[in-house]
């Protein structure tokens, strides 16, 4: 579909890129001829990510081990990528999030979810662009969000918000940075297996079965659709797209609202059995990090 070396001279950061949708489309823009530079809380992670991609296709992908809920991380770590250049496009991917009864949400973790998605998506936003204005660069800035930033969601309600707060910021900055050159937009996938997340939005539904049940093309999304669309909207080829979200979802948020209005029927059990599953992930990823 896109030229071998259609990103060549491009210079890309992808916040979250050393796993499930980040790292996937790290991998495609690397493909492509860009260089690549990718963050995570976890710089183990995100080493290992770097030298799996450039052993597979080549090309230059430099590791970032930085937490984007530290304003001042951030800045540190956009400083020293400009040191040997401007980025040209950002990635907004780190993201975080878990299924509850909001009656059940405890301060910590609302905020875990909204320190993350909507402070950390604002810092890397800001750290970049005030940096394009300043050296008078044009850039994308391309954020991944939900369908239900349209319509709300229960039982992800810190999500939702913080999602939302991200969709608003895209098309205030797409008005405000419009004049300098600097376009931004979101892609609101539908559900696209990844371990990690779907076991905790997901539990006993990894697999996305009942997505399948419920979705009018009767399938989930894959990582090589993302991976176009997210290349189409830095590529080039239409730069009057701004401060749009492009619903990527086989129309399930039209058919069926796009959101987990369907927990509903959940029973007492299946919220312990669910809490027990998000639990377990934790673990598992506290255990990485360690």
């Amino acid at each position: 579909m896109f030229n071998d070396q259609l990103l060549a001279g491009r210079r890309i950061l992808v916040t979250g890129g050393g796993t499930g949708l980040g790292k996937s489309m790290a991998a495609r823009f690397l493909q492509l001829g860009a260089e690549v530079h990718i963050c995570g809380r976890r710089k183990i992670v995100c080493d290992e990510t770097a030298t799996e991609l450039m052993d597979l296709h080549g090309g230059r992908v430099v590791s970032h081990g930085v937490d984007i809920r530290n304003a001042m991380a951030v800045d540190e770590m956009i400083e020293q990528i400009w040191t040997s250049g401007p980025l040209t496009d950002l990635i907004n991917n780190a993201a975080g999030n878990f299924i509850s009864r909001s009656e059940e949400l405890s301060p910590r973790g609302f905020d875990a979810v909204a320190n993350i998605v909507m402070h950390g998506t604002f810092y890397v936003t800001h750290a970049v662009g005030r940096r394009w204005i300043a050296g008078g660069h044009r850039g994308n800035v391309v954020s991944i969000t939900v369908t239900w930033v349209r319509n709300g969601s229960p039982y992800v309600v810190p999500s939702a918000m913080s999602k939302s707060a991200i969709h608003a910021m895209t098309m205030s900055l797409a008005v405000e940075w419009g004049k300098h050159g600097i376009r931004l937009n979101t892609i609101a996938p539908g559900e696209i297996p990844t371990e990690g997340m779907s076991k905790r939005i997901k539990p006993g539904d990894e697999a996305g079965a009942r997505t399948r049940a419920q979705n009018p093309m009767g399938r989930v999304g894959t990582m090589e659709e993302l991976q176009n669309l997210a290349v189409f909207l830095i590529s080039g080829g239409c730069d009057w797209i701004n401060g749009e979200t492009i619903a990527m979802d086989g129309a399930q948020a039209l058919a069926m609202g796009g959101n987990f209005y369907q927990l509903r029927d959940w029973s007492d059990d299946d919220w312990n059995k669910a809490r027990d599953s998000i639990k377990a992930q934790n673990e598992k990823d506290r255990a990485a990090r360690g």
